[in-house]
Order: structure tokens, then sequence, then C-alpha cells
């Protein structure tokens, strides 16, 4: 074992039992929203509910869905799609949850004995990809759930599971739906990608009942009417069918249009049979009359994963739906509103601190669309308020605000400003013309002399940044702007941008400035100027590596580096490198921060924040609990962003606690 490795091996047993000891997980403070995934309801106890969640978290409510709170994760990684989760009806503290992964065929069944607190996979289950999940009403100990292998059951509460349809089936695989009959826990309905399916004896036998469903339909919900079961909905990408005859015959039900008809989810009113709700990709569709005619209630904007209708008052319906959390009617959907306090599932790609108020911050959020842009909060995050007008559903990347009182928003399409009531294009760029100017010139000697032309310089600041807006800082009297198209920079605060390409190189992803030197990175690539973006010179990046994600300068002359293989800091303008031995890799930000005066950088594989003294090498860490990607110091504490959960924030400790918070290290003990 190499000198560097026995160290960090000394570190962990050392260190760690103290951080865990004395640190808490840093609180999840907003902003509220992102994607909600599926509801579930405590019979017992009405207005209790479970929401599930595309990052393996579940968030609680006690009042029927006005307030919620971080509850627990089924499984320690950030990667389970909870799409279903059941409250035993027998026994309320007994909960199932079924998950799948997006990018792989992985995920499982996993279960909780203490109303959701705790959870541990089922092993039967483990990296089925459950896409269904559903408990029998007249047996509780049965459950259903569909996966991509096929239809499984269990009947002893979810322990124990077996295959019961086909195995090896070329037919009944890819499971997206399943419906229970509520008096026959035998008779089983079971949506696949390509079309429904039925058995009467609890999967001995399987038939199709495709007879008028369009062939090769994906069946995303199936619902029978309790009381009569033999009515049958099931929700497809060719629309929403409806039989009355136990699915032998189906009919396509008209009034949705075609544009909306991927329907996810299929609800019944418990109360009123002949209400029925379809949550589509575009939006929410009701109808009052069994499926003759249907409404749209919702923007078609809007999409919907899940639908609740409160057992106590029908006309409070929630919806799950991506990107706007959880929307909530009690007016049967006439009106709604966005119903996520404490419900935090935000991409949050940038965080600026208010130079000139004390706890005011804002967050620029990623793939929010109506839902998304900045968000601001005056309390350090207590609450937020979206203040996204001019933006237009684009993504924020960046945020930057002075003492000066500008707030610049870097953008997927340019750069805006807040004016204090919305946000202003200022990406105009900067491009010359020459005009001719007739000049009328005195008369000499009693004769007019003829009109002389000359010409002038002028800017033409009708064109606009396009592209996609990464970086921005700002030093001296000057802002760079680091674009998809190109490196910017402007002198003054009508922001008209000077640049483009250097050297050739167009797409950048950051820029640091300090005085008059500007580190800007373009991955592959990495330029340093020493006069405010005049002319610039390219740098070779760390020996070994491919590409650099971050770069930043920090105050007393050094460039830092963070990438796929570490960390690296420069002390002759980029002439050498040498890569820091951090106990982490795959960086996934890095910046100077002047307030602390270290170097933070964060880590896509950890959960880990090292703070690094640039003057002495002496480096100090913290865990959130929560994988970071942007640290900043407020008020004698640390916040920061995350890629899927928003912004967390350092729990407040008085100063004697703070050292036992984090751990020591001293990079250049760590040198082989």
């Amino acid at each position: 074992m190499g000198l560097f490795i026995r160290r960090i091996v000394l570190v962990a047993a050392v260190a760690l039992p103290s951080l865990f000891c004395a640190a808490q997980i840093w609180s999840n403070v907003g902003p509220d929203g992102g994607d909600a995934r599926s509801f579930a309801s405590d019979t017992a106890q009405p207005g209790h509910l479970f929401l599930g969640t595309t990052t393996s978290w579940i968030y609680e409510s006690t009042d029927d869905g006005d307030h919620w709170h971080l509850l627990s994760k089924v499984a320690d990684t950030d990667s389970l799609v909870v799409d279903h989760i059941v409250v035993d009806e027998s026994q309320p503290s007994h909960l199932l949850a079924g998950a799948w992964v997006m990018d792989r065929p992985d995920g499982g069944i996993f279960v909780s004995e203490d109303a959701g607190r705790h959870w541990r996979s089922v092993e039967d289950m483990q990296g089925q990809s459950v896409r269904a999940l559903a408990q029998a009403p007249s047996d509780p100990k049965v459950f259903v759930a569909g996966t991509l292998r096929g239809v499984y059951e269990s009947r002893d509460g979810g322990e124990h599971w077996v295959l019961i349809s086909p195995a090896g089936s070329t037919e009944i695989h890819e499971v997206e739906s399943i419906a229970i009959d509520p008096a026959h826990p035998a008779i089983l309905y079971a949506g696949t990608w390509h079309l429904p399916w039925k058995t009467e004896d609890g999967g001995i036998t399987w038939r199709n009942i495709h007879r008028g469903v369009i062939d090769d339909s994906d069946v995303f919900s199936i619902i029978l009417d309790p009381k009569r079961p033999e009515t049958v909905y099931a929700s497809a990408c060719s629309g929403i069918y409806k039989s009355l005859n136990g699915g032998t015959i189906f009919r396509k039900v008209q009034g949705i249009p075609a544009t909306a008809r991927r329907t996810r989810v299929l609800m019944q009113d418990p109360t009123n049979r002949n209400v029925v709700y379809a949550g589509t990709t575009q939006g929410l569709y009701k109808t009052t009359d069994a499926g003759i005619a249907w409404k749209r209630m919702t923007p078609d904007d809007i999409i919907i994963n899940d639908i609740h209708i409160s057992r106590k008052n029908p006309q409070h319906v929630l919806l799950a739906t991506d990107r706007g959390g959880v929307l909530v009617s009690d007016d049967g959907m006439k009106t709604f509103h966005t119903s996520n306090r404490g419900f935090s599932q935000m991409q949050v790609a940038a965080l600026a601190v208010d130079a000139q108020h004390s706890g005011s911050l804002y967050a620029g959020t990623l793939n929010g669309k109506r839902f998304g842009g900045v968000f601001f909060s005056l309390d350090n995050g207590a609450t937020w308020v979206q203040h996204s007008d001019g933006l237009d559903g684009r993504d924020v990347y960046s945020l930057m605000d002075l003492d000066t009182g500008n707030l610049l928003a870097g953008t997927s399409q340019g750069v805006f400003q807040w004016t204090g009531t919305d946000w202003k294009n200022v990406g105009h760029l900067w491009k010359e013309s020459t005009l001719q100017v007739r000049a009328v010139r005195s008369a000499r000697h009693g004769k007019h002399l003829p009109a002389k032309i000359k010409t002038k310089t002028v800017a033409d600041l009708d064109e606009l940044m396009d592209g996609s807006v990464r970086g921005l800082a700002f030093a001296g009297s000057q802002w760079y702007a680091a674009t998809s198209q190109g490196l910017y920079r402007s002198t003054d605060y009508e922001f008209a941008w000077r640049g483009g390409a250097v050297q050739g190189t167009t797409d950048f992803l950051n820029v640091s400035a300090k005085g008059r030197m500007v580190l800007a990175n373009a991955g592959a690539q990495m330029y340093l100027s020493s006069d405010a973006g005049e002319t610039w010179k390219a740098l070779a990046l760390p020996e070994g590596w491919k590409r650099a994600r971050w770069v930043a300068l920090d105050d007393y002359g050094q460039e830092w580096v963070g990438g796929r293989q570490g960390v690296a800091h420069s002390r002759d303008q980029g002439s050498t490198w040498e890569v820091l031995r951090l106990p982490i890799v795959d960086i996934s930000g890095l910046s100077y921060d002047p307030r602390l005066r270290r170097v933070l950088v964060t880590s896509y594989a950890s959960t880990m924040i090292f703070g690094i003294d640039p003057t002495t090498m002496q480096w100090r860490w913290w865990n959130p609990g929560w994988r970071v990607h942007g640290v900043q110091e407020v008020k004698g504490g640390l916040i920061a962003t995350t890629f899927l959960h928003g912004v967390v924030t350092q729990p407040a400790q008085p100063e004697s606690a703070r050292s036992e918070s984090h751990g020591m290290g001293n990079l250049a003990d760590s040198r082989e």
C-alpha cells in the first residue's frame, strides 16, 4: 500500500466516525417543486399521504398534501424512480414501494414496517424494473407486481414473490400496469408495452384482450369500477379505451386529442363513478359522464404522472407532475395551484448570494419550463418566490450578483438582467458598422462649397446572443461570459458584448477572473489572458487529462482546474500543473471563495466538500450528506446546490463546535 493510500485509510478510520457522530445531514431548503411521481394514502388516517420521487426519496404529508416533509430514501442511491407506493389496507405501518431505474433494467420492491421511515429491499425482486404494483382489495396478503420480465405475485404480504406469467414469454413482459378484481384476487389485468392481458385463475392461463385496441399500444394504466368490475378503463399511447364486459371488447373513448393520447394514469372518483380523471403528457382531462365527453382542465404543457382524490373530499384533487411538483385543486380541478411547501426536487444549476442584502439568495434551475427559471429568497432559503417573467422557460446555467445591484442570469439562450420586476435580455452583441455622413460646409468668399462626405463608425446592437451562457465572471469593470458560441466581454452596464471564438474555439464551459487575469475553460482546451481578455494564451491540460470541467483563479495568482482525474493547480500561469492528491476525483464543482479564502471542491462520486487553503495547501472537509456541486459561504456557514434536491444549507452550530463537523488534512503531506 502506497504512502498516500495509507494516509487516506488513516483519515477514514480516525476522522470519519467523529464526523458522522457530530455532523448532521444538511437541511434541504428549496426552492419548492420539481418532479413528483406517485401518491399513496393511509386509509386509517385521512389526509396522511406519501409521495414518491425520481431520486429514491419519499415525502410525507399529514394535511392532505398542503405541506410536505422529507421522510426517507428507499435505498442508498439517487437513481430509483419510485412510481408506486402501496399502504397495506390491513396494517397501515406496512408499506411497499416499487421502483425502477431510468437508464438500465434495474430496481426492485422495498418494504417498510414503520410507516416509511426505514426500508429494506425484498430479495426475490432485487434488480427487477418494477413498473406496476397493487394490493388485492379482497385479500390484503396478496400483492401483484408488473416488471420488465412479467407478472409477479406475493401471497405473504410482499415478503416472497413468484412469476405467474409464462417464463420467457415473448408477449407478457414489459408490464406497465396491473389491476386486480375487487372481489376475486385471481382475476388480474396486465397492461404491457404492446397490449393488455387477463387471467381469471391467478396466472395459470392468460388471454389477450386486445379486441378494439389499436395494435402495439403501450398500456399505461388499467382501472376497474369497484361497484361494477366488468367496467374496465385502459389508457394507452393510442388513447383511452373502455370495456363493459371485462375486457372482451374495448371501444376507444373519444374527446381527447391525438396529441394528448399518452395517458399515463386514470383515476375514478370513489363517490361518483361517472367522474374519471385522465392524466396525460399534455394536461389533465376529466369526464363526468363515464367517458362520453372529456374536458381538459389544465394547460397542455403539464405532464401528469399520478392523481390522488381525497377520501374526505372528492373535490380535493392532487396531481403529481413533471417539473411542477404537486398541483392541488379544491373544486374538482376547475382551478388549481401548486402545493409544494417542503417538497424540493429542483435541479439547481446556479446560486448567487446578494452582496448588498443579508439573507438574500437567488437560485437558477434547469428543466423547469414554466415552473423553473430563477427563485428569490429573502430569508436564507426559508421561503422562495419564483421570479422568471421574461425568461420564457429558459434554463439558467449561471447567476452573478454584484454590489452594483446588477443580477445577471446566463441562460440556455442568452444573458438576462433582473430589472426589479422581470428579466431583460442584455445579450446585445457589439457589431461595428460604417456610416457615410454628409457634412454641410460653410460659405467662403461668398461661394457655397460642396458638402464633404465623412465616414463614422457606430455600434450595431440589434443582434443578440443565441447560445447557452454556461459561466459568468466579473473583475475590475469587465463582465465575461462563457458561451456555446464563444467567449464574450462587456465593459459597460449597457452590456454590449464583444468577442466570439478564441483561437478557433467557440464552445466554452466556464470562466474565472481576478483583476486583469482571466481563465476560460472549453473542456479540451483552456485559455489564459493577462490583459483583461485582449489577448489569449492557450494552456495545456495537466498531463494525462483529456478534458477540464471547472477552472478558477484565487487571490494569490494561482490557476486551478478540476476534472475527471481530480484537481490540479499552477503557480506559473499554466506552464506546469501539479495534480493534488485529494481523496476524491470526478469533480462536479470547483470555485474560489474569497470570504473563506479557500478553493471549494465537490465530486459526482461523493458527498464530501473539500476546502483547500491555497497558501498552505492544508484542507478541511465537510460531509453534507448530499451530492452537491456548488458551494458558497453565507453568514459563517456553507450553502450548496444539488443536482436533484434544490439548495441545502449547513445546520447552525456554535463556533466552538464547527471544527468537529469537518476533517483536517495537508495536501503537502499527501504526496508520495
